[in-house]
């Protein structure tokens, strides 16, 4: 594994829990559980399964499957949480969890493979999977909040047009390294 990479997928990961929770922030309590219909996932729901995988893949990431025998993968579906600070606890445990297992990589394991449902991975292909997955799920988190929230939105990016004045400003700097954690 390059030395540059862990430190790049974990700035990734940052940017996308920062998204999730930008989002909830804006939104009230009866916004994290609603839904379109009665076979849509709430924001509420997406959380509990993002957190469930997270559980799941990133504890004992390096001894044990990431399928654990003791995860319920389908009562990720089903709604538990009654208010917005069970959502965020429960989103901090998962968080914590895999950052907690980032930080045991080392260059002494980093060809370690590792499994998830019985498939061999490296390292990075397990990490890849997971900032896919997580991003995916971040993504409808905030489509769903902008949806709801129509013109009291606040733009986690650029703003719908305001691309000239952000160019403008960017272009006005030194040139410098980008980071994941910056502006889109």
């Amino acid at each position: 594994m390059d030395n540059s990479y862990l430190p790049s997928a974990v700035k990734q990961f940052q940017y996308y829990k920062s998204l999730g929770e930008k989002t909830i922030d804006q939104l009230s309590e009866e916004q994290l559980f609603w839904t379109s219909d009665t076979e849509a996932n709430s924001i509420a729901i997406i959380a509990k399964h993002i957190v469930g995988n997270m559980l799941s893949r990133w504890t004992n990431f390096l001894t044990e499957d990431g399928e654990k025998s003791w995860r319920n993968r389908d009562d990720e579906f089903v709604n538990s949480y009654e208010t917005k600070q069970n959502i965020l606890d429960s989103w901090e445990k998962g968080w914590q969890c895999l950052f907690e297992a980032l930080d045991c990589v080392t260059e002494e394991n980093s060809n370690t493979i590792v499994y998830i449902r019985n498939q061999g991975h490296t390292i990075t292909e397990a990490i890849n999977r997971q900032l896919c997955h997580y991003s995916y799920h971040v993504g409808q988190i905030v489509f769903i909040g902008r949806m709801l929230k129509k013109d009291e939105w606040t733009s986690l990016s650029v703003a719908k047009n305001a691309s000239k004045q952000y160019n403008k400003e960017k272009f006005s700097k030194a040139k410098g390294r980008r980071h994941f954690t910056d502006d889109l």
